[in-house]
C-alpha cells in the first residue's frame, strides 16, 4: 500500500508517518521509485502500538523507541520485553529534592517502615519483584504518604489488596497470552494496564457505594437497609 492508504488505515497523518520514519520508530517503506514506497501490514501494526503507547501509554518520543528496540531484538526474552514497557507505565511519586519531606527525620522513619512493609509483602507472597522495581517504589511513597498523614494502619489491608492484585494480574496475563505477536503482547500490556487501571478503580468505586451502604446505610428502628444515596443526597 502507498503512505496515502496507510494514513486512512490508521488515522496517522502522512507528515506524522514521516516523522515516525526519520525519528527511527518507524520502519521506511520499501522503495518502488525514486519518490514512491510501499507499506506492508507490519507498518500498521507498528503504527498502532505507536498510538497506544504514545495516546494510551501517555510514553514519551525516547521511551517509545527504547520499547520498539526492545521488541525488535529477536534475543530479548518476552518478560523482559514486557517489563520494558510496563515499568514506564507506573507512577513516580516525587518527594522533595533531597529524597525526604520537610520534617526530616520523621519522613526518613516514615519511609523505612514504608519499605520494610513493601519488602515484607513481597517476600510473603513470593514475588519476584527486583530491587528497585518502580511500582515498589511507588507503593513505598504511597505508603509513606499514608504513614504521614495519621494513615499507617491502612497497611492492615495490604494483604487483602496483595490477594486482589494477584487475581488481577493473572488475568490480565492470561489476557496478554491470547495475542501472539511481539508487538501485539505490548500493545496488550499498555492497553491493559492504562485503560485496565480504569475499570479496575471503576469497579473499586461502585464496590465502594455497594459497601458503604450495607456498613452505614441501615437506618429507622427497623433495621431495615436503606436504598442507594446519590452524591447529592436524593
Amino acid at each position: 500500500m502507498r503512505i496515502g492508504e496507510l494514513s486512512r488505515r490508521t488515522g496517522v497523518s502522512v507528515p506524522t508517518i514521516k516523522f515516525y520514519v526519520r525519528e527511527g520508530l518507524l520502519p521506511a517503506g520499501r522503495l518502488t521509485s525514486p519518490n514512491q514506497a510501499s507499506y506492508e501490514e507490519d507498518h500498521v501494526r507498528r503504527l498502532r502500538l505507536i498510538r497506544a503507547l504514545l495516546d494510551v501509554g501517555g510514553l514519551s518520543l525516547a521511551a517509545i523507541r527504547e520499547v520498539i528496540a526492545a521488541i525488535d531484538d529477536p534475543e530479548q526474552p518476552v518478560h523482559k520485553m514486557l517489563g520494558e514497557a510496563a515499568a514506564r507505565l507506573v507512577p513516580r511519586y516525587e518527594r522533595a529534592a533531597d529524597g525526604r519531606a520537610a520534617d526530616g527525620g520523621a519522613a526518613e522513619g516514615s519511609a523505612a517502615v514504608a519499605r520494610a512493609r513493601v519488602e515484607g509483602i513481597i517476600a510473603a507472597r513470593g514475588w519476584r519483584a527486583y530491587q528497585g522495581n518502580p511500582a515498589g517504589e511507588a507503593l513505598v511513597a504511597a505508603l509513606q504518604a499514608l504513614e504521614e498523614v495519621g494513615h499507617g494502619r491502612f497497611a492492615e489491608v495490604l494483604d487483602v489488596y496483595a490477594e486482589a492484585a494477584e487475581r488481577v494480574a493473572r488475568a490480565d496475563l492470561e489476557y496478554v497470552a491470547r495475542n501472539v505477536a511481539r508487538e501485539d503482547l505490548v500493545e496488550s500490556v499498555v492497553v491493559g494496564t492504562v485503560l485496565g487501571d480504569a475499570v479496575f478503580e471503576s469497579l473499586r468505586r461502585l464496590a465502594h457505594v455497594d459497601a458503604s451502604d450495607r456498613l452505614f446505610g441501615r437506618e429507622g428502628a427497623s433495621g431495615e437497609a436503606s436504598g442507594p444515596v446519590s452524591p447529592d443526597g436524593d
